[in-house]
């Protein structure tokens, strides 16, 4: 089955298309602003690497029209804080990014769309626990753009019958974001101290953030992708990793077991601390479990071990 990854090169994207070439599917495609050698690996051999902007339509028509998805993962996007710095670049590349693939999907008809959400676009006056159905008041920019993507998206489904489906990620840990975003600590603190640097995590110890590995946030996205149609009733779905969800001192527990000598120290920013403190709920992620059968089952210490990994292998 044919794929297109947008933001391929990327974070999860590069997971994702990962695990498909690993298991024998594709072909497959990777759409990105600089999908470089060095950051595919071994791995750029078995892709086909679109260069391009999810803000210029032309763009992401061409690599629609080369690529010929069935299957298209809209993983690209500008994270919250660069976001916050350029909000005429987020709104372009996020907002604009995902009205460009959702129309090149319909004229080029794609079977498929998997969007890439996250829980930032829930924020104000949340209940004790979030669930599909909480109403999405986002804090930051980054999380608007998100819930646009996820509307309109609702949109495309209904008006052109495009199959698409969305997946709420929490913070997902992994070592090679160089980009700030506001949980970026949760990778930041394993990676940072088993490079041999200290590391200032600017949360209190106590913040409990919902998180999941990498190969999890994968997982859950291809799964989600390979849920029978008649399955999908919500669309657009929360996941969570572990329960319950760790505070940031039990995840800096795990990283001084697993890095001996490992330098963590909390500093908290308090204007955005108040905003996270605002945001971090317990997830219910039940209707995730119910149509498309979504289990987690990292742990503190499996997060760790597997961004350690990662990093041995330079993947």
């Amino acid at each position: 089955m044919s794929v297109l990854i947008t933001g391929g090169a990327g974070f999860i994207g590069l997971e994702v298309a990962r695990q498909l070439v690993a298991r024998g599917d594709g072909p497959v495609a990777v759409f990105s602003r600089s999908p470089s050698a060095a950051r595919l690996g071994a791995l750029g051999d078995r892709l086909t690497q679109l260069a391009g902007d999810l803000g210029n339509f032309a763009h992401v028509l061409e690599a629609v029209r080369l690529s010929r998805p069935q299957v298209l993962y809209h993983l690209g996007a500008m994270l919250s804080v660069p976001s916050e710095a350029d909000p005429a670049m987020a709104i372009q590349t996020n907002a604009m990014g995902s009205f460009h693939i959702l129309e090149a999907a319909r004229l080029f008809a794609v079977e498929k769309v998997i969007f890439a959400s996250s829980i930032g676009t829930y924020g104000h006056d949340l209940p004790d626990v979030i669930d599909d159905s909480t109403i999405q008041r986002p804090m930051f920019l980054y999380g608007a753009t998100k819930l646009f993507g996820e509307h309109l998206g609702l949109f495309y489904r209904r008006k052109y019958g495009l199959d698409f489906r969305a997946i709420r990620y929490p913070a997902v840990v992994g070592p090679g974001v160089t980009t700030k975003g506001a949980v970026q600590y949760t990778s930041w603190m394993i990676e940072k101290p088993a490079q041999g640097q200290p590391f200032t995590v600017w949360v209190s110890p106590d913040l409990y953030t919902p998180m999941m590995s990498l190969a999890e946030a994968a997982r859950a996205t291809l799964q989600l992708a390979e849920a029978p149609a008649a399955a999908i009733k919500t669309v657009s779905y929360l996941v969570d990793g572990m329960k319950p969800t760790p505070s940031a001192a039990a995840l800096a527990e795990a990283v001084r077991a697993a890095v001996p000598g490992a330098q963590i120290d909390f500093v908290p920013n308090a204007a955005l601390e108040e905003k996270l403190r605002g945001l971090m709920r317990p997830i219910d992620d039940g209707r995730a479990r119910a149509e498309w059968g979504w289990l987690p089952s990292d742990s503190p210490e499996t997060i760790v071990a597997d961004t350690l990994a990662r990093m041995r292998r330079g993947v």
